[in-house]
C-alpha cells in the first residue's frame, strides 16, 4: 500500500506544480511590468524553470530539492503579485474616465457624474454627464437587465433603480479599461483591470447595447423584480457606499470573484432572506432563470414567455433619445406585485 500512497502524493504534487506554473506564467505576463517583450521573456523564464523543476521532481531520488526550489520562486512571484496596487491615474478610455460619486442628505441622495453620452456609433460619441438628486422615499423598484451577445450561457447583468416610475438610475459593474485596451476574461483573473461602476441614464447604458452595438449585436432583456421597497432602498444605499468607496480607493476587477454578477449577489446580502449560490449565478446567462425559480420576478407566465415579453431591443430602438425612454421600454412588460417589506 505504500507505493499507492507515494504514487498519489507524487501525482498530487505534480498537479500542484503544474497549476502553479500556469498561474505564475500568466500572472507575470498579465502584470504591471513595463513592456510586453519583457513580460513575455520573464513569463517564459518562469515557465521553463518551473517545468524543469517538475521534471527534476519526477526523476530525482531526492524530490525535496526541486520542490523547494520551485516553491521558493513561486512564493516570490506570489508575494510580488499580491503587492500590485490598483490605480486611479491611468489613461482611461473615455467611457470610464469619470467615476460617479454621491452625497447623502437624509432621504435625498445626489448622484454626481451620471453618464449620458450622445452616441453616433458605439465608438463615436460626445461625453455628457449630469448630477441628479433622488428621493429615497420614492424608490419603489429594482430591475435586472440581462444582455446577451454569444449564446445564452453568458450575459452581462446590471441593475436599475426606479423612483416612482418616473426617474431611473442604472448601475453596471464593469472593467475600467484603458484607452485602446480590450477586455480579456483571462486577463481579468490577473489584476489587469480596475473595477468600475458605470452609473448611467438608461438612455446611455441600455440604448448603447440595443441601438449601437453591432459587432456582435446584443439582445437586452429587462426583468422587473418583486423586491419590497425597503429591500430596494437598502440595496441602493449599499451600491452608493461602494461607488463612493471606489471613488476614493480603487479595487481590482476579477473575472470569477468580482464581476458584474457576483457583485450584484454581494450587494443583495444587505437584505434578509438570502438565496443559495447556484451554477446559474456563475453562468450569468442563467441568472434570470434563477430569479424565476426563486419567485423574485414574475412567475404568472411560463419562463420562455416571460423572456420573450421582456426583450426590449425593439422598444429601445423606437424610443431612441426620447425623454421618456425608460417608460417606453417598460410599456407592456410583466410587472409582478411587490412583496411586503421586511
Amino acid at each position: 500500500m505504500k507505493w499507492i500512497a507515494n504514487a498519489f502524493l507524487t501525482s498530487l504534487l505534480s498537479i500542484l506544480i503544474a497549476t502553479g506554473t500556469a498561474w505564475g506564467t500568466l500572472a507575470i505576463y498579465y502584470s504591471n511590468l513595463p513592456g510586453e517583450a519583457s513580460r513575455k521573456i520573464l513569463a517564459s523564464v518562469f515557465a521553463i524553470f518551473s517545468v524543469a523543476m517538475l521534471g527534476w521532481y519526477l526523476w530525482a531520488a531526492k524530490w525535496s530539492r526541486p520542490l523547494f526550489a520551485f516553491l521558493a520562486l513561486f512564493v516570490v512571484v506570489l508575494a510580488w503579485w499580491l503587492m500590485i496596487p490598483p490605480r486611479q491615474d491611468r489613461d482611461w478610455a473615455p467611457e470610464y474616465a469619470k467615476p460617479a460619486y454621491a452625497t447623502i442628505n437624509s432621504d435625498l441622495v445626489t448622484v454626481h457624474n451620471i453618464r449620458n453620452f450622445d452616441y453616433r456609433t458605439e465608438t463615436d460619441f460626445t461625453p455628457r454627464y449630469y448630477d441628479k438628486t433622488f428621493d429615497l422615499r420614492k424608490l419603489d423598484s429594482f430591475d435586472i437587465i440581462a444582455c446577451y451577445w454569444v449564446g445564452y450561457a453568458i450575459a452581462h447583468i446590471f441593475v436599475s433603480f426606479g423612483f416612482g416610475d418616473k426617474d431611473f438610475l442604472a448601475i453596471s459593474v464593469e472593467t475600467r479599461r484603458e484607452r485602446k485596451e480590450r477586455f480579456s476574461s483571462i486577463a481579468g483573473f490577473f489584476k489587469q483591470y480596475e473595477l468600475f461602476y458605470v452609473v448611467a441614464d438608461e438612455r446611455d447604458v441600455i440604448r448603447l447595447r440595443t441601438n449601437y452595438r453591432k459587432d456582435p449585436p446584443e439582445k437586452v432583456y429587462l426583468y422587473r423584480t418583486r423586491s419590497p421597497s425597503a429591500n430596494a432602498r437598502r440595496l441602493f444605499l449599499d451600491y452608493i457606499r461602494e461607488i463612493n468607496s471606489l471613488a476614493e480607493k480603487p479595487e481590482f476587477y476579477n473575472t470569477l470573484t468580482t464581476n458584474c454578477n457576483t457583485s450584484i449577489l454581494t450587494h443583495t446580502r444587505v437584505n434578509p432572506g438570502r438565496h443559495p449560490l447556484s451554477w446559474k449565478i456563475l453562468l450569468s446567462g442563467y441568472t434570470p432563470l434563477y430569479l424565476y425559480e426563486h419567485k423574485l420576478i414574475d412567475t404568472s407566465l411560463p419562463f420562455e414567455e416571460l423572456k420573450r415579453r421582456s426583450h426590449v431591443n425593439a422598444a429601445a430602438q423606437a424610443a431612441d433619445q426620447a425623454a421618456d425612454f425608460s417608460q417606453r421600454i417598460r410599456f407592456g412588460l410583466p410587472n409582478p406585485p411587490k412583496l411586503a417589506s421586511r
